[in-house]
């Protein structure tokens, strides 16, 4: 007797532990289901909100979304209008980028269209719209040179009419351009 009963409360302490394994299994699948959910329902958002965007005429590059306007404002006007949008001024980070936003300024048809980049603060000391120093640039021949009937030119624009890797031009900002907004979707 005291043997069988040995054996059932053996059979019953592993009993008991396979619960406790199935029920920390149970809680770790759960909490993944929860987390496949949730990563689900933010790619769902992303791709709702990249629908609407591309709708809107935005165009997707290399985890940014780019809107280039159908209409001419000042500099500062357009980057008010990029802010209205969830975005800035474009800010050009590499080569490839330049190429495909000088593409686009010219596919558009647009003239001249602003970027994030200008040296309104210290003439010379060329910055992007969110602070950052200017590392590389893509001037047209003779650019920057500040030229123009007042002197002043601290803003930049894309020039469609130039090489991509050799198509910015500086302008006063009080001229009227095209523009190019730059939304980061993907860090």
């Amino acid at each position: 007797m005291t043997e069988e009963k040995d054996n059932l409360q053996t059979i019953y302490h592993k009993a008991i532990d396979e619960i406790q394994k199935l029920q920390t299994k149970l809680r770790n699948l759960t909490e993944e289901r929860d987390q496949l959910q949730r990563e689900r329902d933010g790619l769902q958002s992303t791709v709702s909100q990249l629908e609407k965007h591309f709708k809107e005429g935005w165009r997707y590059f290399n985890s940014s979304l780019y809107y280039i306007s159908t209409d001419t404002k000042t500099w500062n006007e357009s980057r008010q209008d990029c802010i209205k949008r969830g975005a800035d001024l474009v800010i050009i980070n590499s080569r490839e980028e330049q190429k495909f936003t000088s593409t686009e300024v010219k596919i558009r048809g647009s003239i001249n269209a602003w970027i994030g980049l200008t040296d309104h603060v210290t003439d010379g000391v060329w910055k992007w719209v969110d602070g950052t120093a200017l590392t590389t640039g893509y001037w047209r021949e003779g650019e920057p040179n500040n030229s123009g009937p007042v002197r002043d030119e601290d803003c930049v624009g894309i020039d469609s009419d130039s090489e991509p890797l050799s198509s910015w031009n500086d302008m006063a900002c009080s001229e009227e351009g095209y523009w190019m907004c730059e939304k980061r979707i993907f860090y």
